[in-house]
Order: structure tokens, then sequence, then C-alpha cells
């Protein structure tokens, strides 16, 4: 494996996987997809300060350079990136607007943050120039509105890899502590086992140290209230548990609606 600090040292056709370090197996994941697209398998790794509406959750993300370096190297990556500040956002760079969808759930909460993903997102296919890039189904939202501005890339959706407890994995669980990381297990419960939106919310409303954002089904395509013509309909859950912000959904089978 390959690292670099600038993408003029990348390979010209690739499958690319971006992502924000603090790598774990739901990445290696990712990087084993991408492997099946290309033999050039490039990962980027670059804590992205545009969508984060909280200064104090910047600081807080975790680094782990040389745990990255291990795991990228172990799942199949030829080239992990580096990129500086500069080479992503240079004097005059285009800042995008994610549109409508970008204004609900997530982006109620985060106000901005989509905006700052989708400008990244398309400053790194604009320096990568990869043919497919892989995403994981656990950030839903953020996968719906890529592929809006994805253009020549072809977007390819990962499932979400799940702890042996049922907590998607995530960058942020290292910041659960032991209790926490119990509470955090009646969101994928409550995905698993609930047949309607009401029974959800029933679900997660037991588990006290769980802070509800919202638990919702939605028309996957629209992110609104399914209809009769609703094709496929998602569940999707966020909350807090001790100041940790954890994000989840699973699609609905149509008997459970």
């Amino acid at each position: 494996m390959k690292v670099v600090t600038s993408a003029q040292e990348l390979p010209s056709a690739c499958a690319f996987v971006p992502t924000m370090g603090a790598l774990h197996a739901g990445h290696g994941s990712l990087f084993q997809i991408a492997s099946q697209f290309s033999e050039n398998v490039v990962a980027s790794i670059y804590i992205n300060p545009l969508q984060f509406d909280d200064q104090n959750d910047l600081a807080k993300y975790p680094q782990t350079p040389e745990a990255d370096i291990e795991l990228a190297q172990k799942f199949g990556v030829t080239h992990l990136w580096f990129p500086t500040y500069e080479e992503i956002y240079p004097d005059g760079f285009l800042r995008l607007t994610a549109g409508p969808i970008a204004d609900l759930y997530e982006g109620a909460s985060r106000p901005g943050h989509f905006d700052g993903v989708v400008t990244v997102v398309r400053r790194l296919f604009d320096l990568v120039q990869p043919q497919v890039a892989i995403f994981g189904e656990k950030d839903f939202q953020q996968l719906t509105l890529v592929r809006q501005i994805a253009d020549e890339v072809q977007i390819v959706a990962a499932p979400i890899i799940r702890e042996e407890d049922g907590l998607a994995m995530s960058s942020r669980n290292v910041r659960l502590d032991v209790q926490g990381r119990i509470a955090a297990r009646v969101i994928s419960r409550a995905l698993r086992d609930s047949s309607s939106e009401a029974q959800l919310r029933e679900i997660l409303a037991t588990e006290p140290a769980l802070t509800l954002d919202y638990a919702d089904y939605i028309d996957e395509q629209t992110f609104m209230a399914p209809t009769e013509t609703t094709r496929f309909t998602r569940a999707i859950v966020a909350g807090w548990i001790n100041g940790v912000r954890l994000l989840d959904n699973m699609p609905v089978k149509s008997e459970r609606i």
C-alpha cells in the first residue's frame, strides 16, 4: 500500500472510498467492495471542517492515523491519501448547496452539514476522478445526496456493518462508555423489532439514556412520509447517548408498514 499526501500521486483509474479516518471494520467492508471494481483501491482520510456546525464536535473527532494505515492495508487499500486543507479547498473553490432533502432530519439538526458534505465529496471526486465510489448505508441521507451530485461517478451503496450486539459500526462508538454502549443497543433492537413508526418510538422510549432526535418511517426517494405510491420504505433513527450522536436505519419490509 502506498501512503500519499497529494492527489497527483493517485492512479488514473480507481475505485474510491472517502473517509474521515478512525477506521473500523465497517470501513474495511467498503474497501473490500471497492476491490471488486478495480485493482486500484483509493481511500482518503480527511476530517472535513465544512460539515461540522459544532466546533467542539470537530475537535473531539477521533484521529488514529497509525491504526488507520494498518487497517487500510489489511483490507486491500492500494493508495491511502491524506489530503491537506489547501489541496481540498484552494482559493475560490466552489461551495455547493445540497438541496431540499438536506434541510430534513440530519440537516435540520445540523444546519449546513450536508452543504459541507456535498462540497467536499465533489472536490474529492474532481481530484481523484474515480470510476466508482463506495458509500455506506448507515449515513443514508448522505448517500442519497451524494448520488445527486455524483455525475460521472458510479455510486455503490454498501450495507451497514454491525457489532455483535447490533450497534451500527461508527467512528463515534469509541466515545461511548460501557453503560452508554449497553444503552445504545436499543436503537438496533427498535429498528429490528418494530412493525410501525409508533412502535419504533415506543421501544426507543424504554431507554432513559437515549435523547431522541428523530425516529420515522420515510419514503427512501423523497424522505417524506410513505404513501401508497412509495416503493421502498426505511426506518431512520438518530439521537444522543451521553453526548454521542448515533445514527441508524433499516429497510422496512412491506408487511411491517
